[in-house]
Order: structure tokens, then C-alpha cells, then sequence
């Protein structure tokens, strides 16, 4: 394990699904917004440019909701653990983890903290499979080289 070992780590499949599903969004709310014009059903009003243009304002707004959901991400090397998951963001020492954890039937795996707490890894999903598993082997091969680094620390070698 080399001190310069860096390892970046991403979820594939759920990136997929929502960019698909952002710009079906965006195509939706583009046609229904193609279709608003003229008077509406009981007469008493009639769609307008601005109406057209709240539409797809929409659906624009909606798929920026979906793809936050691609935004995990989590970056490791001899130093620490970098976590960013859908809304906030952790930089941790390696001194801090006790372990990666990655439980049967969990939806993603987890950094099981000296502290007691458990701090999920949204990036690291069950759903990816062996992307997943190549993904925790590799964070916790960089823990175990810290922790090994750190025992020589204390015998003084």
C-alpha cells in the first residue's frame, strides 16, 4: 500500500436511473408545456407564454431535485476519508474510524466511528454489487494500513 494511494468512489447504477429520469422529466414537462394554449377547460381564462415557460421551469427544477441524488462521492488515501453524501459533507481522519461496515440487507455501507456513530456512505450502494464490495475491501485495506502504521508509531520502529 503506497502513502499516495488515492481511492475515488461513486454510485454507478443510481446515477443512470436519475439522469434518465431528469431528462424524461424535462421532456414531460417541455410537452405538456407545448400543449398549454388557448382557453382553458371552463372558459373563464386562457394559457399564456408565461404559463408555457413556469412549466418547464418545472420540469427543469424537478430534474436539478433528482440529480442531487448523484452527487455522493467518497475519497480516501493514507490521510483520511472524505464523505459527500446528498446534502452534507465529511472530512475525517483515519484516527477516528474504527471500521467500514457494510451489513447484510444494508442499502449502502457505513463508517462505524470511535465515538459510536455511524455515518452512512451513500456512495457505496448494495445496488452497484461488486463495485460496492471492490469499493469497502478498498477503504478498508487503506484503515488497516493506518492502523498498522500507527502500532509501529507505538513500538518505536
Amino acid at each position: 500500500m503506497s502513502e499516495t494511494e488515492l481511492v475515488r468512489l461513486k454510485p454507478r447504477r443510481i446515477r443512470v436511473v436519475c439522469w434518465s429520469a431528469a431528462v424524461a422529466l424535462v421532456v414531460v414537462f417541455g410537452l405538456v408545456a407545448t400543449s398549454l394554449s388557448g382557453p382553458t377547460g371552463d372558459g373563464y381564462g386562457s394559457f399564456q407564454r408565461g404559463d408555457q415557460i413556469a412549466m418547464i421551469g418545472l420540469g427543469i427544477f424537478g430534474a436539478l431535485g433528482f440529480l442531487l441524488f448523484t452527487r455522493p462521492r467518497v475519497e480516501a488515501d493514507a490521510r483520511g476519508i472524505r464523505v459527500r453524501n446528498i446534502i452534507s459533507s465529511y472530512e475525517l481522519p483515519w484516527e477516528v474510524v474504527r471500521g467500514v461496515r457494510f451489513d447484510r440487507g444494508a442499502p449502502w455501507a457505513s463508517l462505524d466511528l470511535h465515538d459510536d456513530d455511524l455515518l452512512p456512505m451513500i456512495a457505496l450502494q448494495a445496488a452497484d454489487k461488486e463495485l460496492a464490495v471492490d469499493g469497502v475491501r478498498a477503504l478498508r485495506r487503506l484503515h488497516e494500513a493506518h492502523q498498522a502504521h500507527l502500532a509501529e508509531r507505538a513500538t518505536g520502529r
